[in-house]
């Protein structure tokens, strides 16, 4: 197990590439000007900007704590066992989430072939939905996605390097060609109004329901596979920089690629929410008679999700492993392969509970929608986590410490509350009820181990709970463009969330406790190299 192989620098930007470039791309830009028109294009903008800050507090703990599944596990050091296990349970229902959404991504792709001896396909999608028979096709490929990681990280790495490659590649190559030959400036608008159809809210409404968040989400692939890594200290901060620009670069540059290449007979025959492509792109492609570019576009639909869905396995299977630390899950789902250091029982739990979750959310738009309310959840606790313990723990190791860190803390918080806010009534609730249907568990194990009083755990985290009520009263009073009833106008909805989170910020953090989890995370803490 000492001498197994580290990832690299490269390798984990790879890494992190292939999970960052997966379906996103291929319905993101059709999802989000459908929902904010052009304006989109600040969408993604403003989606960019909050992954970033949101990943500036995990730079710190995950070079804090340089192990697998770490996300899991910094909400545990700092308030305890019940904020940590919601933190955990709801990051790791997202990253389930995304296993089978990628597969619904190639398969909806593969839908819409458009070659005779390839019309079998036909009968996988109704409507937006995956049919039955579509749906065996998921499976085999979430089957294949688990198969990869089976066996060894250089197997990993070695596959998402390859694919990145591709990944990298064919967006790019489709951003230039459809600029040159399908551009309309036009489409763009000519004042404000036709620049925003929409209306400023549906701005904030893209981010969350179009799958712009869900495009960034994967940045934490490099915390997840942060023990894994090579000098974790220096590289973590790297990778999650690099990969996080270079991914921004190219969703913009694909919305701003699919508004100009709409035809814009359709756009005035429709308007952007009449617009629906089956396979947005490679649909644009064969209307502009570049079939070769369409024939690259559907190959490309099985690269993408396909590299994104194995990143994001070896991910999931990382943080359901790593619960099993905080004794809240079965102890044998934390069992490592002796030979490959691999959590296979976590792999294979994840992949019959990806399997029941695409039963039930078949549409790539609600499964986006979950991916991103139910790890918004768990960011909540970053910041949070990040500050706590600064105060409970100062003497530790910090690799990158910065003195912004008390600022971009609670503005982190309230971004994420947005974030939430703008997923829409009643998806709000029903995430956040699928988050709480695993506290029985919690409640199972913790009875059994109680390392702390049910009153420090309280203690450590009824914020959350309040959070949740808060949130959810929000989203069902607020106004009318987010699915609320309207009793809280637009956009004194926004003030009241953001002065509530606030609140409630300075509360969580106030709710540190010192308990057991900290002499783990002593340990864990000396063995990084740190020049501060």
């Amino acid at each position: 197990m000492k001498n197994k192989k580290k990832i690299s620098l490269f390798s984990g930007v790879m890494l992190a590439l292939s999970s960052l470039i997966g379906s996103g791309w291929l319905f993101g830009s059709e999802q989000a000007a459908k929902v904010a028109g052009p304006a989109a294009i600040i969408s993604w903008i403003i989606g960019a900007i909050i992954m970033m800050v949101i990943a500036f507090n995990y730079v710190e703990l995950g070079t804090m704590f340089p192990e697998s599944g770490g996300m899991s596990r910094f909400a545990q050091y700092s308030h305890g066992s019940f904020l940590g296990f919601i933190a955990a349970w709801g990051n790791w229902v997202s990253l389930i989430t995304l296993i089978p959404i990628e597969s619904v991504a190639a398969v909806q792709y593969m839908s819409s072939w458009p070659w005779s001896w390839a019309n079998w396909t036909a009968k996988f999608l109704h409507g937006s939905s995956i049919t039955t028979q579509g749906l065996l096709m998921v499976y085999l490929f979430m089957i294949v996605f688990t198969l990869i990681n089976f066996w060894s990280v250089r197997i990993l790495t070695r596959f998402t390097s390859l694919i990145s490659f591709f990944k990298l590649i064919v967006p790019t190559l489709t951003i230039i060609v459809l600029l040159v030959e399908g551009c309309h400036p036009g489409n763009f608008g000519h004042s404000v109004s036709t620049f925003m159809p929409y209306g400023t809210s549906s701005i904030f409404e893209a981010t969350t329901v179009s799958g712009i968040i869900l495009s960034y989400d994967a940045f934490q692939t490099v915390i997840n596979m942060g023990g894994e890594m090579e000098k974790p200290e220096k590289n973590i901060l790297r990778g999650i920089v690099i990969s996080l620009t270079i991914t921004a670069l190219i969703y913009i540059m694909l919305q701003v690629t699919f508004i100009s290449s709409v035809d814009p007979r359709l756009i005035a025959s429709v308007g952007w929410k009449g617009i629906s492509f089956t396979s947005p792109f490679a649909d644009i492609a064969i209307l502009l008679n570049l079939n070769w570019l369409s024939i690259l576009l559907y190959t490309d639909a099985f690269v993408s999700p396909f590299g994104t869905g194995v990143a994001f396995v070896a991910t999931s299977a990382r943080t359901l492993s790593a619960m099993t630390k905080n004794g809240t899950v079965p102890p044998v789902l934390g069992k490592l392969n002796k030979k490959y250091g691999i959590p296979r029982y976590a792999m294979a739990a994840d992949l019959g509970l990806a399997m029941i979750l695409v039963f039930f959310f078949r549409d790539w738009s609600k499964l986006a929608t979950v991916v991103s309310i139910s790890t918004f959840i768990a960011y909540l606790t970053g910041p949070v986590s990040a500050v706590a313990l600064r105060k409970l723990r100062p003497n530790f190791k910090r690799p990158f410490k910065s003195n912004w860190l008390y600022i971009l803390a609670p503005v982190s918080f309230v971004l994420t509350s947005m974030v939430i806010y703008w997923a829409m009534w009643p998806t709000t609730v029903e995430v956040i009820f699928v988050v709480l249907l695993g506290l029985p568990l919690y409640f199972y194990y913790e009875s059994k181990n109680m390392r702390t009083t049910w009153k420090e755990q309280l203690h450590g985290g009824l914020w959350m709970v309040v959070y949740l009520i808060f949130i959810s009263l929000m989203s069902y009073f607020g106004s009318k463009g987010y699915g609320g009833n309207n009793t809280i106008k637009y956009p004194m909805d926004f003030v009241i969330v953001i002065i509530g989170s606030l609140i409630i910020y300075a509360w969580a953090v106030a709710s540190r406790i010192d308990n057991p989890d900290l002499d783990d995370a002593e340990k864990l803490n000396n063995t990084v190299k740190s020049e501060n």
